[in-house]
């Protein structure tokens, strides 16, 4: 059973030398962190990994980017499950355009979880999947006045630190943690999984859930959240700032 200390060093040495995108300053950093344990099958798997991909390379996402003072935001995609498991799909990459966009929504579409089968190791770390993010970003060579953990998950924390410590350490080092909530919990959990998120999980300057009634609004969701966290380094933007993100929906 390793301490709390040796499963930080663990975690340090898993990313501790990520590729990085280029070094031009950008207004916002996003880690795109995404639950492949055990409960996710084929179909939430599809959801997750073309959502995403579709989101990125979507007008009104591209049309965020390009009001920022930069015009450019820099993203990094990685899957996780139980404390110690995960894989970069996409390192820490710029997006500055529509060309840049269809190469990570590329990647994500051919590189991302398939939704198989889990063999071991997978259970839910959000803990992880937070202190994971936490090391991305405090690795990433730049300076953006927003940087973001963004957490898709269809359950809660049932492995690794507790996932309130984790939260802390990403408040104290003055980032955002959002959350999209997949309908479809793990079997055998009864709860309410985006006021779940609302209550353990986000924290930091202007954080939000995007919690989802049914999956076939999830990557309609998830493109109105990244135009949210991309406006929030806009001057005069006007995205609201609900703890929830349910009026964007509406």
């Amino acid at each position: 059973m390793t301490s709390p200390a040796e499963r930080l060093l663990i975690l340090a040495a898993l990313v501790c030398c990520p590729s990085q995108a280029r070094a031009d300053e950008v207004d916002t950093a996003i880690v795109f962190a995404v639950d492949v344990s055990g409960s996710v099958d084929p179909a939430t798997a599809y959801l997750q990994r073309e959502g995403h991909a579709a989101a990125l390379s979507s007008q009104a996402v591209l049309s965020a980017i390009a009001r920022t003072l930069t015009g450019c935001i820099a993203v990094t995609y990685v899957e996780w499950s139980s404390y110690g498991q995960m894989r970069t799909v996409v390192p820490w990459t710029n997006i500055c355009g529509a060309e840049d966009a269809n190469i990570v929504a590329s990647a994500i579409r051919n590189e991302g979880d398939k939704g198989l089968g889990c063999e071991s190791m997978c259970r839910t770390s959000i803990s992880f999947a937070i202190d994971l993010s936490i090391r991305l970003l405090n690795t990433y060579n730049g300076n953006p006045a927003n940087k973001i953990i963004d957490i898709s998950a269809n359950g809660t924390n049932n492995d690794g630190l507790p996932v309130a410590d984790s939260r802390s350490r990403a408040i104290k080092a003055g980032f955002t943690i959002n959350a999209i909530a997949v309908p479809e919990s793990m079997p055998g959990v009864r709860i309410d999984l985006a006021q779940y998120f609302a209550d353990n999980v986000i924290g930091g300057p202007n954080s939000f859930v995007m919690p989802l009634s049914t999956t076939s609004l999830y990557a309609s969701a998830l493109r109105l959240k990244i135009v949210r966290e991309i406006s929030e380094t806009t001057p005069n933007h006007e995205v609201g700032s609900a703890s929830t993100g349910a009026s964007l929906l509406e």
